[in-house]
């Protein structure tokens, strides 16, 4: 496929089958690979949109500095992004993000700005609003309450899933910012009604990387929960024996909060009328390799993660 730059390069991802991660054997898992994007997940369709859009109503111009609060993906995003187009870019990051997000945003020339690790993301969400209030030369896209969030994949992600799958009845997705799960949940029920949107959410006090729960005070203003047919738990041990799983099995390398969500939708479609099951996969293991997941003892892997910024 061939693109103009590389930000018209963004999306069309894969949607392959899961033969061997279904818990029955009529029902068809399959799975979106968004960590075939340039940067290595979804989050590079939510930022092209954010900067775009604002580029358009003329919230950003190029005196502006962007500043997001953002435990790594998007980050990545927006600074590939910011590079293309030649912005300044400022990110405000706990401190215990893994050493590969750090490594690419030096790369890419991105200044950082780090919050107390042991208040994670919304630690992180605060110090950002607080550096954006008291300088107006900071335009912070805020992707947990930018439309241009869920609108990205409303018109790109769930557009793309139901051109692939028409006959697509069951979307399961990380609840983070919640964007992936708006966007796709409105576009696929307004093609399938009767289609469930089903949420992926870590156990109360438990850390699954890039989700959130609801109940630990911070619900993202792009967040309607009717649009969510159902929320279903799922921790740390189970999101990693589901990544270890998925790549034994499928020889596929994603990220934990992709091990997370497929884990969801295997409970899902243990017992549901669904037969189509659409499971998006948000990156690639690629950024996790110093986290020492993929391999040696569980155990000790588990422990590890324990350790390191999940939210």
């Amino acid at each position: 496929m061939r693109s103009d730059d590389i930000l018209a390069s963004i999306g069309n991802t894969p949607l392959v089958g899961l033969p061997a991660m279904s818990p029955r054997p009529e029902v068809r898992l399959w799975a979106k690979l968004e960590g075939q994007n340039p940067t290595g997940s979804m989050k590079d369709r939510i930022a092209l949109r954010m900067i775009t859009e604002a580029e358009r109503d003329g919230s950003l111009t190029p005196d502006r500095v962007v500043l997001e609060p953002t435990s790594g993906n998007t980050g990545i995003s927006l600074a590939m992004i910011c590079k293309r187009k030649a912005y300044r870019l400022v990110c405000v990051m706990p401190a215990n993000v893994s050493s590969e997000r750090r490594q690419l945003l030096d790369m890419y020339g991105v200044e950082m700005v780090f919050s107390d690790a042991t208040k994670g993301s919304n630690g992180a969400i605060a110090l950002a609003q607080e550096m954006s209030a008291a300088d107006s030369k900071y335009f912070m896209p805020f992707q947990y309450g930018n439309q241009a969030n869920p609108d990205a994949h409303y018109h790109g992600t769930a557009a793309e899933i139901i051109a692939d799958l028409p006959d697509v009845d069951a979307f399961v997705a990380g609840l983070g910012t919640g964007g992936t799960l708006m966007g796709c949940g409105r576009r696929i029920k307004e093609h399938n009604p009767s289609a469930k949107i089903v949420a992926a959410e870590p156990e109360y006090g438990e850390l699954v990387y890039g989700l959130r729960n609801l109940d630990e005070g911070f619900i993202p203003p792009i967040i309607d929960l009717a649009v969510l047919d159902r929320k279903i738990k799922v921790g740390t041990r189970q999101a990693l024996a589901t990544t270890r799983e998925l790549l034994e099995k499928e020889g596929i390398f994603a990220g934990i909060s992709s091990g997370a969500a497929l884990a969801v939708a295997q409970r899902f479609a243990r017992d549901a009328d669904a037969r189509n099951v659409v499971v998006l996969l948000p990156d690639g293991g690629w950024k996790y390799l110093s986290t020492g997941a993929y391999a040696g003892d569980f155990d000790a892997a588990v422990a590890r993660l324990e350790g390191i910024l999940w939210a």
